[in-house]
């Protein structure tokens, strides 16, 4: 089995190559500043949602212990609400690979769009 391993060849990664101008160029773009607006319109709600509903499970049980103690299905209300946080943090993951995947087109369409330019402008203009 590990010989079968070591016979296959890793096909190294493509990567786009290019200038500071031309990152600087790809940075200003509309495009580049739309992908950055979205990632940003997921991450920061997403982000607040967490650390307000990680945070809340210690707050309420210091300044409402009466209401966390309270038997839920014959267990404390802070004992399901700490479980429930392992889920809400899955949840966020999932939902997050599922918008990555949109960013990874935009960023894709991006990348395209900068090696269509450079091709042109190699060419003389063509």
């Amino acid at each position: 089995m590990g010989e079968a391993l070591k016979s296959v060849e890793k096909v190294p990664e493509e990567r786009y190559q290019a200038s500071q101008t031309t990152w600087d160029k790809i940075a200003e773009s509309q495009e580049f500043k739309d992908l950055m607006a979205t990632k940003r319109t997921f991450i920061v709600p997403a982000f607040i949602f967490f650390v307000v509903y990680y945070f809340a499970l210690p707050v309420l049980v210091g300044y409402a212990p009466q209401f966390m103690s309270t038997k839920v299905i014959g267990v404390n209300l802070a004992y399901l609400f700490a479980l429930s946080q392992f889920f809400v943090a899955w949840l966020i993951a999932g939902l997050y690979v599922r918008a990555a995947n949109n960013f990874d087109r935009l960023a894709k369409d991006i990348v395209e769009k900068a090696v269509d330019a450079k091709a042109i402008s190699s060419q003389g203009g063509k």
